[in-house]
């Protein structure tokens, strides 16, 4: 399995890390655990291996039209009653890059899955593996809790699951200045 994601630098996934690993001692909650912090732009899909070596191509040609920018979280929210993330403010670039990265990669040979949902950024804390009831224990928690950071994203990650967690085998960067960015506007 693959899927695209902008990964947060090391220093916030750190950060991040320490909710994740404080849901799995008080609820069990280890989904979250088996991924970097992450916002995914393409979200998990089915793909033959060999494929791999064109995607990486096509991802680096993809990423190649876009200029470094900054995000800022803003603080938890949820999915209720079943995810516990940490919010994103709103991005115009983040948001031009789903919707520039679903148009260029629909009907390529990649078998990717596009979401029919709305695009909500976020970064998940925890999942799946959270019941309603650890979900409304959890939550009071998190509703109070403050997590401001800001990040600098500099390309877009492939993730690639090795059959227990998602590695990062491949990071595009983006290359573009914000002169050119806006002659191409």
């Amino acid at each position: 399995m693959y899927f695209l994601a902008v990964v947060l630098p090391q220093v916030i996934d750190e950060k991040i890390l320490r909710y994740k690993q404080q849901m799995r001692e008080s609820y069990g909650c280890k989904v979250g655990l088996k991924s970097p912090a992450h916002i995914t732009i393409i979200p998990p899909y089915w793909m033959e291996e060999e494929k791999e070596a064109a995607l990486v191509q096509d991802l680096a040609f993809f990423a190649s039209s876009f200029s470094p920018f900054t995000l800022t979280t803003a603080n938890f929210s949820a999915f209720v009653p079943r995810t516990i993330f940490v919010a994103v403010e709103e991005n115009e670039s983040l948001i031009n890059l789903k919707k520039n990265a679903d148009a260029f990669f629909r009907g390529k040979e990649y078998k990717m899955k596009m979401e029919s949902r709305p695009f909500h950024p976020h970064i998940t804390i925890a999942t799946r593996d959270l019941s309603k009831k650890a979900f409304w224990e959890a939550w009071p928690q998190f509703e109070k809790e403050r997590f401001r950071e800001t990040a600098e994203v500099n390309g877009l990650s492939l993730l690639k699951h090795n059959g227990q967690k998602w590695e990062v085998p491949y990071t595009a960067p983006f290359t573009t200045t914000e002169a050119d960015a806006q002659a191409l506007r």
